[in-house]
């Protein structure tokens, strides 16, 4: 959850909502890490989450990612999670829960509540006050810029 911190933090210094993601193998290996580009990419797909998965797919070679981890610094939205259950990844941990748009545990269940062909376990909280610093620290900042100009 480190690494996805460090990834979020960056996207926060390109503009972009400071959400990191990082997806692992089974056995620990780094596969990708990124955070959102949905700016930058102009591209409302170029989440955190989706890049990385991306990225992995393409890295090896398949679009299943089955048995991989993806941690990420947010709840994941109900895109995302749509993704996460087509890729049939085996598990997630997220930092900071999402009472707006959660797709995982606060607004929906996606890959949880057993409706479609793949569950997903869901470990959240890790970090989750660091994470939500982040985008609070985020949102705090462009709202005194705003005000201010």
């Amino acid at each position: 959850m480190r690494m996805a911190l460090e990834e979020g933090c960056l996207a926060g210094e390109r503009g972009e909502v400071p959400v990191g993601a990082v997806l692992v193998d089974p056995d620990g290996q780094v596969l990708a890490r990124d955070g959102n580009r949905t700016i930058e990419q102009h591209d409302p797909s170029a989440h955190a989450e989706m890049m990385v998965l991306r990225a992995a797919g393409q890295k090896a070679a398949n679009y299943r990612l089955t048995g991989a981890t993806l941690y990420v610094t947010l709840e994941p939205c109900v895109m995302c999670a749509g993704a996460m259950v087509h890729a049939r990844i085996g598990r997630l941990v997220y930092g900071a829960t999402d009472p707006k748009a959660g797709g995982m545990v606060s607004r929906y269940q996606v890959g949880g509540d057993g409706l479609l062909n793949h569950r997903i376990p869901v470990a959240g909280g890790l970090l989750g006050e660091e994470c939500a610093a982040l985008l609070r620290d985020f949102f705090r900042e462009r709202r005194a810029v705003a005000q201010s100009g």
